[in-house]
């Protein structure tokens, strides 16, 4: 089914964000299973259609996370990737960590660049989040190339912070707040 640009939460020149919706998960099934040796060993999207509900219905339901898909406008609006912001504290902290991933058929193309600087604007407007964190693990270079081109500044590294695929990984602590993204002190 293609995506209008009036599904839009936000939009740039190239890419669309919308949230998650439970009649995607054919389309994101699918591009998940034919980007598994990008993912591998970063990320696991879910890639059969049950997993994928239990996913959707999260980013759905939950207060604490937000979901967007990447949407290509030129290819009527196919799912180029995610974003999602997770651990959403409110009050004095107002911080929500980023995780994202393109999916094969648009890695390289600069449509991650687009849509992580649309959701770092929608975070920091509509969702009134003062914070982001981005937790990458070292080895992981395209992530950390994207983190820094957004204007994430490296904060630490902390070992063995994350349980992925069957052990304890190391991570590169990266941040961003509404100041640094507006130049305000």
């Amino acid at each position: 089914m293609p995506h209008t640009a009036s599904r839009y939460l936000t939009e740039g020149r190239r890419v669309g964000l919308r949230h998650f919706t439970h009649d995607d998960a054919a389309e994101f099934t699918a591009r998940a299973r034919e980007s598994k040796d990008l993912h591998h060993p970063w990320l696991f999207p879910p890639d059969t259609p049950a997993a994928y509900a239990v996913y959707a219905q999260r980013l759905i339901e939950d207060r604490t996370k937000a979901g967007f898909l990447v949407c290509e406008k030129e290819a009527d609006g196919a799912l180029a990737g995610f974003v999602n912001i997770n651990n959403i504290v409110e009050g004095g902290f107002l911080c929500g960590a980023l995780g994202y991933g393109a999916f094969a058929h648009a890695a390289g193309r600069g449509l991650m660049r687009e849509a992580l600087d649309l959701v770092v604007r929608y975070a920091f407007g509509p969702m009134r989040l003062h914070r982001l964190e981005i937790n990458v693990q070292p080895g992981n270079t395209a992530s950390l190339a994207l983190a820094r081109a957004c204007g994430f500044r490296k904060e630490g590294f902390s070992p063995k912070m994350l349980f992925i695929d069957g052990a304890w990984r190391d991570h590169e602590r990266w941040a961003l707040t509404s100041e640094m993204l507006t130049g305000e002190s």
